[in-house]
């Protein structure tokens, strides 16, 4: 009896911490969302973090838990994960959320987790428990992202330039304010989506570790989606700040229209991804829409030097939050 209280409150703990991370990851991202129809002027910044986290939680009833399931189960082998893989996972991850918050720089919460659980796991026993294909989805859409983000908002923006060529500035200007929430409710959708979904994978990795859940469940418990949702959500509506300067102001100078063709081409990247079941970086998905668009009025419209500064920070995030969740994975071994 005694054991089982104890697992018990070690597993809620660990809920607790999970549901950190995603409050953390919307506060984090809450720029992914929000710096394009700030920096445009469209809406004042207490209305755009009310805005992306009404449309945030609204996601849970739009898309299917394709990458939870890919968290959950695809990523590590199963009898592997146990409570202290997931505190090493959770400290990782929040660890490089936290140092990049603080910086201001747009970085993964995606990929902090995906390389909090790997750097756990490594720690655990070594390299061969991990699910290659799971790992190689993950780790190719760093690039393909990005990318395709890139494509569909630069060729959004010479769409939009050509179809609208003959009309006055000031008038293209009024139409694309309002057209800017729709496409920032768009990508906030996304956003909730395949973020929230994360943070219920790695819940439902720990309860199918702890035997609170069955491994033949098709889906996590309802209470862990609902609570998910929320707290990306609540993240959201607190918004951080440092990264919104950063995203819509220093990479390049928005307007409505390219606000509305970054944002657009952001949210056709996100939903293609969540319904492949892929956990991809809203941040880089964003941030390669935004040069896109930038791109498409004259290399110099891009300050490269910050781009160059946001890419390095993604190619470190998966092993700094491995590193720092191997290291958390012994520390926990002493501490539960």
């Amino acid at each position: 009896m005694e054991t089982v209280q104890t697992a018990f409150w070690v597993v809620a703990l660990l809920v607790a911490l999970a549901l950190v991370f995603d409050f953390m990851n919307g506060f984090h991202d809450a720029a992914n969302s929000i710096a394009t129809v700030v920096s445009t002027g469209v809406l004042k910044p207490a209305q755009a973090v009310l805005f992306a986290a009404f449309f945030n939680v609204v996601a849970v009833f739009i898309f299917h838990l394709s990458v939870a399931a890919t968290v959950g189960k695809g990523i590590v082998q199963p009898g592997v994960v146990d409570t202290h893989v997931v505190f090493g996972a959770l400290a990782g991850a929040v660890t490089w959320n936290l140092i990049t918050w603080f910086y201001g720089i747009p970085s993964s919460s995606s990929h902090a987790l995906i390389g909090g659980i790997a750097g756990a796991v490594i720690a655990k026993v070594g390299t061969g428990a991990l699910i290659a294909s799971g790992i190689m989805k993950t780790v190719l859409f760093i690039f393909v992202s990005p990318l395709l983000g890139f494509l569909l908002g630069s060729l959004m923006m010479v769409a939009v330039s050509w179809v609208f060529r003959k009309f006055r500035p000031s008038r293209v200007d009024k139409w694309f304010r309002r057209l800017q929430l729709v496409s920032a409710g768009a990508y906030s959708l996304g956003h909730g989506g395949n973020d929230a979904q994360k943070t219920i994978g790695i819940i439902w990795m720990l309860l199918l570790a702890t035997g609170y859940a069955s491994a033949q469940d098709s889906a996590p418990p309802n209470w862990v989606i609902v609570c998910c949702y929320m707290a990306i959500g609540l993240g959201t509506m607190f918004g951080g700040w440092r990264i919104v300067k950063t995203m819509g102001q220093k990479i390049t100078k928005l307007k409505p229209v390219g606000g509305f063709c970054a944002e657009t081409g952001g949210a056709m990247t996100l939903f293609l991804a969540t319904a492949l079941g892929v956990p991809v970086s809203t941040t880089h998905t964003i941030t390669g829409a935004i040069v896109g668009v930038g791109s498409t009025q004259r290399a110099s419209a891009v300050r490269w030097g910050v781009a160059g500064n946001i890419v390095w920070a993604w190619i470190l995030t998966i092993p700094a939050s491995a590193f720092v969740a191997g290291v958390s994975y012994e520390i926990s071994l002493w501490l539960f």
